[in-house]
């Protein structure tokens, strides 16, 4: 294919997402800025203040990291989970994909892209609605940047891969509601994993998403419970091991060619 066609290719599976991502953003967008409002309000303004600051922080503005992350990471996910499984069993357009002549690569790219769009779209409205809780100063605008759009990249791949091996809609729902959503609440969005006993603390840095979490608070807010570095090599590492998962199964049709 040439570089024309690619991109005609590209162009046409994300606008196929984005058309109805805004068609029902009653369902795609507003679910996660009303969630955030409730959490700001109970756990922010009611809790906050009896909390107080955590390592020099305001409680209420130590929360909006993590928020603005749950709400990245579930939305990529359920989104290409949810846009890849219509697509294998209803409407059946990824046969066409299939035989059509675009490398594996540009494949994966096309079906991530309306997740990454969606999470990234979602977790800057999430933030939005912060600022009317909390002001964060945001010192490191970068780390911001790459760690939502790195953070979106990664889970909208891991909803490729759950989109690949679902059956139904009950097996595209459940890695968001038994796995990811725990391990985000337990990833130190509502405390220091400094204020954990050590056997808590050990159990924290096993998890992945907890170093998601903390990067974008150090961009957002300039304080993280572990180094910076640390964040990004555990991200980078969690993304090429999905994305050579995610190539390896389009490229041998995995789980998709009947």
């Amino acid at each position: 294919m040439s570089p024309a066609q690619l991109l005609i290719a590209l162009n046409t599976m994300l606008r196929k997402d984005m058309v109805r991502i805004f068609r029902i953003w009653p369902q795609t967008l507003l679910p996660s800025m009303v969630t955030s409002v409730l959490y700001f309000l109970v756990f922010g303004t009611v809790l906050g203040s009896k909390i107080g600051a955590v390592g020099g922080v305001p409680y209420m503005a130590f929360v909006v990291p993590g928020l603005v992350m749950l709400a990245v990471v579930t939305n990529a996910f359920s989104n290409v989970a949810t846009s890849f499984f219509q697509s294998k069993f209803f409407v059946r357009s990824i046969d066409e994909i299939l035989v059509s002549p675009m490398p594996a690569w540009l494949m994966l790219l096309g079906f991530i892209a309306g997740g990454v769009m969606r999470g990234v779209l979602v977790g800057l409205l999430v933030l939005l609605v912060s600022f009317c809780f909390a002001l964060p100063g945001m010192p490191h605008p970068m780390f911001v940047l790459l760690f939502l759009l790195l953070s979106a990249t990664l889970f909208a791949l891991g909803g490729l891969i759950n989109g690949i091996y679902a059956k139904s809609f009950d097996g595209i729902s459940i890695v968001p509601t038994f796995v990811i959503t725990p391990l985000v609440y337990l990833g130190g969005v509502f405390y220091s994993v400094h204020a954990l006993p050590a056997w808590a603390q050990a159990i924290t840095y096993a998890n992945p998403l907890f170093y998601l979490v903390n990067g974008f608070r150090y961009g957002l807010l300039g304080y993280s419970d572990v180094n910076i570095v640390v964040c990004v090599a555990v991200l980078l590492a969690m993304l090429t091991v999905m994305v050579g998962a995610a190539w390896w199964q389009l490229k041998h049709g995995f789980g998709l060619k009947q």
